[in-house]
C-alpha cells in the first residue's frame, strides 16, 4: 500500500493504537436530526417500519450525512492460523485456513455469492498464514509488534470511498480464541464460552473448555487490560478486525458485525471505553453458544437470527440486504405532502 492511501501512519505499538480509541469522532447530530425529520413525513403510521426506521437514522448519523447511501459496501475477511490448534480444539486441521482462502480467491465460498447477491466488494486478507500464533496456554498468542502490526493491517485496509464496512474471518481454532476473549473480558469460565465451533462433539468442546481455562489461569492479572486480552489471547485476524473497526470510526463509515469471532474482536474495544463500537450493528446472532451471551455484554440486538455458524463474514453480508432496504424506502418513499395523502390529525 503506497503512503498516498494509507490512512495515517502504520500503528507502532499497542499504546499508540490506545491513543487513537481516544481520538474517535461521534455521531453527526444534524443529519440524525434530517433523517429522523424525514421518517415522521413519509407516507406510513409512525413506526411502521420499524427497525427500519432506526436503521435509515443510525446510518446518516454515522455516515456523517443526509440522507444516507449504500453505494460502496466494502467487506473485509482476514484469515489467521492459531498455534493452539495443536490442543485438539478443532474438529478441522490448520491447514484448512490456506485452502479456504484460496476457495475465496477463486470465487467458490458462501461468501463470495452473499457479496455479488448483495452488491459488496469482498477482499480478503491472509495475515502470516505460514506462521501461526503462539499456543496461548503456555505464552501470548502475539507479540507486541506482532499484534500491533495485525491491527495496522486492519485499519489500512479500509479505503475511505467505502460507505459501509462488513467485517469476517477465516481461521482454524479462532473461535477458541474468541471464547478464551469472552471468558477473559466478561467472566466465566470456558465451559460458559466455549461451543462446537467447526463440528466438535461434546467430548471436543469439554477438551476446548479445559484448554480455555488453562490459558486464563497462565495469563492471570495481565488479562485485565483489554488489549493485552486481544494480544495474548486473540490472533491476527481477530486484531486486524478490531483495526478495521477502529479506522472506519475515524473514517466516518458504519460497520457490521458478522458472528462470535468478529464480535469478540471487537469486544476489547468496548471495554476500553463503552461508545467505541455506537458506530457497530450486529448483523445476526450465530448459533455458536457463546455468541447470544457476548451480544448481550456488549448491548448489541442482532438484525438477524438464522442459525449460522459459518463466518467469513457471511450474517453480516445477509444484514447488508436489510439495510439496504432501510436506505430505500428512506429515500425514495413520497412524503406526505408529496402523495397528496392527509397526515394524521
Amino acid at each position: 500500500m503506497s503512503d498516498e492511501t494509507r490512512l495515517e501512519a502504520a500503528i507502532a505499538s499497542l499504546e499508540d493504537f490506545r491513543a487513537r480509541l481516544r481520538r474517535l469522532p461521534g455521531p453527526d447530530a444534524a443529519a440524525a436530526a434530517a433523517a429522523q425529520a424525514r421518517e415522521a413525513e413519509l407516507t406510513k403510521p409512525a413506526g411502521s417500519l420499524g427497525r427500519l426506521e432506526e436503521l435509515a437514522i443510525w446510518l446518516a448519523a454515522w455516515q456523517r450525512r443526509h440522507p444516507p447511501s449504500l453505494d460502496n459496501p466494502l467487506c473485509l475477511v482476514f484469515a489467521g492460523n492459531h498455534g493452539v490448534v495443536a490442543r485438539g480444539v478443532s474438529a478441522f486441521p490448520g491447514e484448512v485456513t490456506r485452502q479456504m482462502v484460496a476457495n475465496f480467491t477463486a470465487g467458490g465460498a458462501a461468501i463470495n455469492q452473499l457479496c455479488k447477491a448483495y452488491g459488496a466488494t469482498l477482499e480478503v486478507i491472509p495475515l502470516a498464514l505460514d506462521r501461526p500464533t503462539g499456543d496461548f496456554t503456555a505464552g501470548p498468542a502475539m507479540s507486541e509488534a506482532d499484534c500491533a502490526a495485525a491491527l495496522d493491517t486492519g485499519w489500512q485496509a479500509v479505503t475511505p470511498a467505502c460507505d459501509l464496512l462488513l467485517v469476517g474471518e477465516m481461521g482454524i481454532g479462532n473461535t477458541t480464541a474468541a471464547a478464551a476473549i469472552a471468558a477473559a473480558l466478561f467472566g466465566g469460565s470456558g465451559a460458559d464460552w466455549a461451543g462446537p465451533g467447526t463440528g466438535l462433539d461434546a467430548g471436543g468442546v469439554e477438551r476446548k473448555a479445559l484448554v480455555i481455562d488453562e490459558a486464563l489461569a497462565h495469563h492471570g492479572a495481565a488479562l485485565a487490560d483489554p488489549l493485552e486480552v486481544l494480544r495474548r489471547l486473540g490472533g491476527r485476524e481477530l486484531a486486524a478486525i478490531a483495526g478495521a473497526i477502529a479506522a472506519a470510526r475515524v473514517r466516518n463509515i458504519p460497520v457490521i458485525l458478522d458472528g462470535f469471532v468478529a464480535t469478540a474482536a471487537a469486544a476489547p474495544l468496548f471495554k476500553l471505553a463503552a461508545d467505541t463500537l455506537d458506530h457497530c450493528l450486529a448483523g445476526h446472532v450465530s448459533a455458536e453458544p457463546g455468541h447470544r451471551r457476548l451480544l448481550l455484554a456488549l448491548g448489541k440486538t442482532p438484525l438477524l437470527a438464522l442459525g449460522m455458524r459459518l463466518g467469513e463474514a457471511s450474517g453480516a453480508a445477509l444484514a447488508l440486504g436489510i439495510l439496504r432496504g432501510a436506505v430505500a424506502t428512506h429515500r425514495g418513499m413520497a412524503t406526505f405532502a408529496e402523495a397528496g395523502v392527509s397526515g394524521k390529525a
